[in-house]
């Protein structure tokens, strides 16, 4: 199971789209998801501009794990105008075991493959990666 899980293909539209959100901004977020039987890493969603953090996170399944990014915008305590590009591994704890694990072997490989995440957070439940929580790690 470790050896199909760590030879995860990684589509190349997750990586061409991930560059359009990083240096063009054509999105707000981007949800992954690992076709197990095409044993690859594949864009489900893509979030507009205009989209915000609830429509990010209700595009995550609640009981299914996902990979994703999203661009998260904030002032700072300067009055500066920031943005992040954060990770974040969904892994809810009414997923499958079997899924859990496949996600979690494969998490790393597949962050190297985007370059300029900035943070990533893991998260099981929706409290460990609200708002207030993306605001402390991007400070």
């Amino acid at each position: 199971m470790a050896n199909a899980a760590s030879g995860m293909a990684v589509h190349d539209d997750c990586k061409l789209r991930f560059l359009d959100l990083k240096a063009k901004r054509t999105y707000r977020f981007i949800v992954f998801k690992i076709e197990e039987k095409q044993k690859q890493v594949v864009v489900e969603k893509l979030g507009e501009p205009s989209e915000s953090y609830e429509d990010f996170t209700a595009s995550l399944p609640a009981d299914e794990c996902r990979y994703a990014v999203y661009d998260f915008d904030f002032v700072t305590e300067e009055n500066c105008q920031k943005s992040r590009i954060i990770f974040i591994a969904w892994s809810p704890d009414t997923s499958k075991v079997r899924s859990k694990m496949i996600y979690a072997s494969s998490k790393d490989r597949f962050k190297r493959e985007l370059d300029g995440i900035q943070v990533e957070l893991q998260a099981t439940d929706p409290t460990e990666m609200g708002l207030d929580v993306i605001r402390s790690r991007s400070g």
